[in-house]
């Protein structure tokens, strides 16, 4: 078997492996916050959104631990480009469904994400992320963080919430009912049974699944460095097409009714950690977490200014903030999302990739 089947094979695993591990682990935490009590708005602002970023974050951090600061940075930033540019414009675009967000927050996380590009560029002109710039991101992450909390508190109490859509004349969908929509009474997450049985099995779920997740990311890793020698490339190319679509594949498949099988399609559905109907507002939240926690904590990781390689400063970072644009100027001016978003998003996407594989730039 020639080494090139052999790293596919290690990346295939490696893509299963993160997909199963981060979903596992991010339904078994939402059960283990349900045994502490935590109201429903405090873990969807935070549990939520984090566990949709986890793959790319474990990935980005041991990345960083090996030195491979290239694919460390490259899958923050092309995971970001990824769930903005095709996730998120799949969702616009499927005919079947009607995305509504509110307007407000949907505006402020696009606000949130320019920010974060802002930063990035202002930061990162001399090739390395800077500690300044390192410091703003986190503040961001922490200013998102509380966006998210309040947020959700509003959404489940139905306060002052505006609805934008993709339908002619939306409205405003009806009053949640917190234990039909996430599965939480009184305020809190439902558990199956208060019992130390229980408590243990979903504590070796997150165990497990943060295990499995760590042994996909090393072999993500493996199968990228591998790829970039063997075929002479840069490890930003593998970055901003396999691992990022690869990453992407399982938020397409919620936002295509689950095309990959019954087999992930059960799976998926009994490891739900947020409402379908957040899918839009959850992929902004992690393309958000990729650049305002996973780059920071790379930086940390890596214990120096983290490169930032040319490819990463002239066509991941410019795609993302015209797609975060894209989405921002619809429902801030004319107070409507449009399918049209979804599709220059989509070949706005399309366009990054076709420059990262025929153009790709040196000092990557």
């Amino acid at each position: 078997m020639s080494i090139l089947v052999l790293t596919l094979l290690v990346y295939g695993l490696g893509l299963v492996l993160t997909a199963v591990g981060s979903r596992l682990a991010g339904r078994c935490t939402t059960w283990c916050c349900a045994l502490c009590g935590f109201p429903m708005w405090v873990v969807g602002g935070t549990v939520a959104p984090f566990c949709l970023a986890l793959p790319q974050l474990v990935l980005a951090l041991l990345a960083a631990g090996l030195s491979v600061t290239s694919l460390a940075v490259g899958t923050a930033l092309a995971g970001a480009v990824a769930n903005v540019g095709l996730a998120l414009a799949v969702c616009l675009l499927n005919p079947r469904h009607t995305v509504t967000v509110d307007r407000g927050e949907f505006c402020r996380k696009c606000l949130l994400l320019l920010a974060a590009c802002a930063v990035l560029a202002a930061f990162v002109r001399d090739g390395t992320l800077s500690y300044t710039g390192t410091g703003l991101l986190m503040g961001l992450f922490v200013l998102f963080v509380l966006l998210s909390i309040v947020y959700q508190r509003r959404y489940i109490y139905g306060e002052g919430l505006h609805f934008v859509s993709t339908a002619p004349a939306p409205e405003a969908p009806p009053a949640r009912d917190p234990a039909a929509t996430y599965g939480y009474t009184a305020h809190t997450m439902a558990f199956p049974v208060m019992s130390v049985f229980n408590a243990l099995k979903n504590l070796a779920g997150v165990v497990g699944g943060l295990a499995l997740l760590a042994a996909g990311a090393q072999a993500l890793v493996y199968s990228t460095a591998t790829l970039a020698d063997v075929t002479g490339t840069i490890q930003a190319l593998w970055a901003a097409t396999l691992i990022s679509f690869g990453f992407c594949l399982p938020l397409l498949a919620d936002a295509l009714d689950h095309p990959l099988g019954s087999v992930w399609k059960k799976f998926s559905v009994r490891c739900r950690y947020f409402p379908p109907s957040t899918l839009p507002l959850q992929l902004l939240n992690g393309a958000i977490l990729n650049l305002t926690l996973a780059l920071p904590f790379s930086s940390l990781m890596y214990r120096k200014r983290l490169p930032f390689g040319a490819q990463y400063r002239h066509y991941d970072l410019p795609v993302l903030a015209v797609l975060a644009l894209v989405l921002l100027l619809p429902p801030l001016l004319r107070r409507r999302l449009h399918r049209w978003q979804g599709a220059a998003c989509l070949a706005l996407y399309l366009l990054y990739v076709g420059a990262a594989l025929l153009a790709p730039l040196s000092g990557a």
